[in-house]
């Protein structure tokens, strides 16, 4: 079945496309009935004949992987000479949808959370002798929103696809790391090696683009930038600086330094000084993190630009200006905001809170 396709359309005799879902750099993304099981998948089917010839070899390495934070591959299914892998639907938003929609940087804690869910996820496919090649916020599925209940990696299923473009496009064939679709979205997370000696590259390239996601989950800024300027500024590798307020509260800081000194080590340039995935998981367990949910509310008062209160569907919450995390200047009546709450004497007490700067 060639072109796109369209809901009621029957796959490999199992599969009934429901609807579309989206696109990537190399494929279209369905939500298709598995008519055996009943159960609701995602069906994913490459944008061209070049990433056809990729798809089955790509679907057998991702097989290889099973882990709850990352994306199971259930099948492969051939028909003709269209190909279509089909994966474990995640009814969710990828990353950048998720969380930086709406905030343009994360808090300590959520920070940490993100990142133990992601070590491990890699450690399970690092195990299983896969590379990702083109981790990036757009290949993280988060379920839950602010409260993250679950997070997986996807698009294993594309890691030979994504490797064999990128080599392409570093080695200046048919494309650039400036107009390949692939390269220019994974640029901000990719290491040295990738760009210098793609061909190359290790399981280090992942822990690398761990960390690069870290550093900008936690600043709001991709540690080398984008586009072409950063890729003088990765071959250098340069360990970037984060900006004042991240470390500028006492609250925040001892978790915030630690953060950026494991984003630092993911991005040594000699990969092999980097941490494994393993010794991150380990890393990530001696992390003290809060796991409470998120609500979302507006700021009702402030006294002394000091103290106040949120409202938000479960009444007031006290919140004191130290536990927002974010740059100055602080926060204003009317603002809305994404915070934890705890029991306290008289309201409950928010803590972290950060500013939604997006509607």
């Amino acid at each position: 079945m060639s072109g796109p396709l369209s809901a009621g359309d029957l796959i490999g005799g199992r599969y009934v496309i429901e609807r579309y879902i989206d696109e990537g750099g190399m494929q279209f993304v369905y939500a298709a009935k598995d008519q055996l099981s009943g159960r609701i998948v995602a069906l994913k089917t490459p944008k061209n004949k070049s990433a056809k010839k990729r798809f089955r070899r790509s679907a057998i390495v991702a097989a290889k992987v099973n882990h709850p934070n990352v994306a199971k591959t259930l099948d492969y299914v051939s028909e003709g000479d269209d190909r279509y892998l089909i994966e474990e639907l995640i009814e969710g938003a990828d990353l950048s949808k998720a969380l930086f929609r709406r905030t343009s940087f994360l808090d300590p804690y959520l920070v940490a959370k993100v990142l133990h869910h992601m070590a491990k996820g890699l450690a399970a496919a690092h195990h299983a002798g896969v590379i990702h090649r083109d981790l990036k916020p757009t290949n993280l599925m988060v379920v839950g929103g602010y409260s993250l209940a679950e997070l997986k990696i996807t698009d294993f299923g594309i890691a030979k696809m994504a490797e064999e473009e990128l080599v392409e496009a570093a080695e200046g064939r048919d494309q650039t790391l400036t107009t390949s679709q692939t390269a220019v979205g994974a640029l901000p997370y990719m290491a040295p090696e990738a760009i210098d000696t793609p061909k190359a590259v290790t399981q280090a390239a992942d822990i690398w683009s761990l960390g690069a996601m870290v550093f900008h989950l936690l600043t709001g800024e991709q540690p080398f930038g984008s586009g072409l300027r950063a890729v003088q500024k990765i071959l250098a590798a340069e360990p970037p600086v984060a900006p004042a307020f991240v470390t500028r509260k006492p609250q925040f800081a001892p978790l915030a330094n630690e953060l950026l000194v494991i984003a630092n080590s993911c991005m040594q340039k000699d990969p092999e000084k980097r941490p494994t995935a393993d010794e991150l998981v380990l890393l990530c367990g001696q992390l003290c993190y809060t796991v409470a949910e998120r609500a979302e509310g507006v700021v009702r008062q402030i006294k002394y630009d000091a103290w106040g209160f949120i409202n938000s569907e479960t009444g007031d919450t006290f919140f004191h200006m130290d536990s927002v995390f974010g740059p100055p200047p602080n926060l204003a009546e009317g603002d809305r905001v994404i915070f934890s709450a705890y029991a306290g004497g008289g309201s409950p007490r928010a803590y972290p809170v950060i500013k939604i700067t997006q509607p």
